[in-house]
């Protein structure tokens, strides 16, 4: 299994009813995005770490590993954005650079940080469902907020080839290891294409074996999951919705 799909069964979240937890994590995120206030960004940080590791029970070496690959893509891109190369220094930071300057403004600065933090807090509530929601909650979620059910079913199974071919390129590269196939660089290029052409292959396979297995089970074009029915915490739907306030209120006030 893959790590984060074993962290989400093992969460103390895992049976806290669905729902709740979607509507949290989505309204959460648009709040966030639409807003885009550091304040707000901080607090949703805080909130879906604390919910996420303390209630969880993630471990926080777990949910920092998570977090450290948006934050380095989110550094690297913002650092292109915010440098510009100018005749004249702007007001917080200039190197000379031939008759120019390779400058950066505080105005500039600051909406740099704003904008990494909105991303990381829209993450973090992203995380916060996949480690505590299991897909095939998810899915029973988007199946009672009547979503298509083509797009559940596509989503069911973009899920289960996950693992599929993982399984396979896993076997697939040991395999080649064992046989001295990424002995120097070369070696290691032509093994890499015949992994993935064969994962190709293999691929198509599997699905048509699939596709056989369904239809022998009287596939009619839905697929049917046995769903868990989970008690709806009166408590749990009085934070949700004091939180959501709380974030439009700060909102409105520091939109003034």
């Amino acid at each position: 299994m893959i790590l984060i799909d074993k962290l989400c069964y093992t969460s103390k979240l895992r049976y806290t009813n669905p729902m709740i937890k979607f509507l949290f994590a989505i309204i959460t995120l648009i709040l966030c995005v639409a807003v885009r206030s550091s304040v707000i960004a901080c607090i949703v940080l805080i909130t879906t770490a604390f919910l996420t590791i303390q209630k969880g029970g993630i471990s926080p070496s777990h949910y920092i590993h998570f977090m450290k690959l948006p934050l380095i893509f989110l550094v690297l891109s913002t650092i292109a954005i915010v440098f510009n190369i100018s005749p004249t220094p702007f007001s917080a930071f200039a190197i000379p650079f031939f008759h120019q300057y390779i400058t950066l403004s505080r105005a500039s600065l600051l909406s740099a940080v704003q904008l990494i933090l909105t991303a990381l807090a829209s993450v973090s509530c992203l995380y916060f469902l996949s480690l505590s929601t299991p897909i095939t909650d998810i899915l029973y979620v988007l199946q009672r907020l009547h979503c298509p059910e083509l797009l559940i079913e596509l989503m069911l199974l973009i899920y289960r080839f996950i693992f599929v071919l993982l399984e396979i390129s896993n076997s697939l590269y040991i395999s080649q290891q064992s046989r001295l196939g990424n002995v120097d660089f070369k070696t290691s290029c032509k093994s890499a294409g015949a992994l993935m052409s064969t994962l190709l292959v293999r691929a198509f396979k599997k699905s048509s074996f699939l596709y056989d297995a369904m239809e022998s089970r009287c596939y009619d074009g839905t697929i049917h999951v046995l769903q868990e029915t989970y008690p709806v915490n009166k408590l749990h739907i009085l934070y949700f919705v004091l939180f959501e306030l709380t974030l439009i209120g700060l909102s409105v006030y520091l939109g003034r």
